[in-house]
């Protein structure tokens, strides 16, 4: 399967050194060597294998590679500077091209700057979008709530073979990515952390209350939220207040990159996938087409709450709803429809009879409506 970012990474690598970022094994070494398979002599080098790490280390790869591909470059010391390095020293025609699996600007070891030197793209799990041509939308987006948008367990088909990819992946995450950012007698905390967050999906947070479940401190709590956000085990989804009165609450809400770990009914993992659609497709057009686009909620002191919200801006582009089988509109929709101009409310039914449009909301099957986004 080739995946959605490939000729976007060909493109931006004539141009500038490109850095992949996204969870761990969501198919970064994949991509990269499909990627290089359009290149006359590549090389793949990965830190965590002794053997390459003294290749870069010692900078010996060969002097006519036309592609490096440097894996997991940021947990060598001084990281920044020694892309810095290799970069403005290169051959002319040689591309350089790096993956990680976690956000490279958490890490700062080096004070140097790449800033003009690169082109970041964030490569997601499998999608509605991605799937199109392959899959029926439909089939795609049940496929997706079962089993999850990872390749592995995606493609295994087997919920049996998804469960025990998803117990080794998050046991492996524990034990080595988490424990590399924090400390090791915080690994329980976190563990627990995280075994909660996932019964609390779609649900604004309140840092309190977790530390008082963990017993830490709620700053402790939000560390350890950002270090899980670095990893790209889940994602925020903060209130967007700046134009709408009074939606002031500013508790986030988090959801997982994978909807297999969301604990909860098929209700709470169709949201979430939802969610994921959503940033995927927000993030594409971050990193593609330079738009400043957020993916935030909407939420009054009195309750009324709105899912996710699409925002250019300062402006509220689209406001959707997620649901299973609700053909009537959102009271929630309607309201901040007739209360912010130019707006566009969606409700996406999971399993819908027949797409309306009532009260100036779209009522549609939210299968072809996500297979339609950008990623």
């Amino acid at each position: 399967m080739r995946r959605y970012l490939h000729s976007q990474i060909l493109k931006d690598l004539a141009k500038k050194m490109v850095l992949i970022t996204g969870p761990r094994q969501v198919g970064k070494t994949y991509l990269a060597k499909e990627i290089m398979t359009e290149f006359r002599r590549p090389q793949y080098l990965n830190l965590d294998v002794p053997e390459d790490r003294a290749i870069i280390i010692d900078r010996s790869w060969p002097l006519d590679a036309d592609l490096l591909v440097f894996d997991e470059i940021h947990k060598l010391k001084g990281w920044k500077a020694y892309l810095k390095g290799v970069l403005d020293s290169r051959p002319e025609d040689q591309n350089i091209l790096v993956t990680g699996s976690a956000r490279l600007e958490t890490f700062r070891q080096s004070g140097e700057s790449l800033a003009g030197r690169y082109f970041h793209l964030r490569l997601h799990p499998l999608s509605v979008k991605e799937l199109t041509g392959t899959m029926a939308p439909g089939e795609a987006l049940n496929a997706i709530n079962r089993l999850g948008g990872f390749p592995e367990p995606f493609l295994s088909r087997s919920e049996e073979e998804a469960a025990r990819w998803r117990s080794q992946y998050f046991t492996d995450l524990v034990r080595e990515d988490i424990f590399e950012l924090g400390r090791l007698h915080e690994v329980r905390s976190m563990r627990l952390l995280l075994e909660m967050l996932r019964s609390c999906v779609g649900s604004p947070l309140s840092y309190t209350s977790l530390a008082e479940d963990i017993q830490v401190a709620p700053n402790t709590v939000k560390r350890y939220i950002a270090i899980l956000e670095a990893l790209y085990v889940i994602f925020l989804v903060r209130p967007f207040h700046r134009l709408i009165a009074r939606s002031i609450l500013k508790e986030p809400k988090a959801y997982f990159y994978d909807s297999g770990f969301v604990k909860g009914d098929a209700g709470s993992r169709f949201e979430n996938t939802c969610a994921q659609a959503l940033l995927k497709h927000v993030h594409y057009l971050h990193d593609v087409k330079g738009k400043d686009v957020e993916l935030s909620y909407l939420r009054t002191k009195e309750g009324r709450e709105v899912d996710f919200a699409l925002t250019e801006g300062e402006r509220v582009s689209v406001i959707v709803e997620a649901k299973t089988s609700e053909p009537e509109p959102s009271p929630s929709l309607v309201y901040f429809k007739e209360r912010v101009d130019g707006i566009k409310a969606v409700q996406l039914v999971w399993k819908l009879r027949k797409e309306t449009h009532r009260r100036g909301v779209d009522i549609v099957r939210a299968a072809e409506w996500l297979s339609r986004l950008e990623a």
